[in-house]
């Protein structure tokens, strides 16, 4: 997957100071309730969300692979890219209280979380479906949703 820690062109998305972008599968069902979970729980409303199939993803993502079921969760935050298991690390962090404590998992070889979040997603589509639209939540909610 690309997007290792990838240096993005800060100019790109000139509001990144409103807050780190989560970056999603819109079409697949774990991701869907990924994002519901994201959101129940970022009481700071901190995080935004957007559609790896999105105008956002375009302008601020290096391209994604062909198929969708090899990519990522990313995170967008002050002008670099995570995927995989940084990108979730690192986004539940965002949440504050005690979830800043998962940046301690950062310690684990990057190569064991990445095993275990691959073989999860690689099923994904099987084990949780697709949908043919992204869950935006209520009229609140839908804020911290980009395009």
């Amino acid at each position: 997957m690309i997007g290792l820690n990838v240096r993005v062109d800060e100019t790109a998305h000139a509001d990144d100071a409103t807050g780190p972008i989560v970056f999603y599968d819109g079409r697949c069902g774990l991701c869907s309730r990924v994002v519901q979970w994201f959101v129940r729980r970022d009481r700071r409303k901190v995080l935004r969300f957007a559609p790896l199939q999105g105008e956002t993803a375009e302008q601020l993502l290096p391209p994604q692979e062909d198929d969708p079921l090899a990519w990522s969760i990313m995170l967008h935050e002050h002008g670099r890219v995570y995927d995989k298991s940084n990108a979730a690390i690192r986004a539940a962090a965002h949440l504050g209280g005690m979830w800043r404590l998962t940046r301690s998992l950062l310690i684990v070889p990057r190569f064991l979380r990445d095993a275990m979040y691959g073989a999860i997603a690689r099923r994904r589509y099987r084990w949780f479906g697709t949908h043919e639209a992204c869950w935006l939540g209520d009229e609140h909610t839908r804020a911290r949703f980009l395009p």
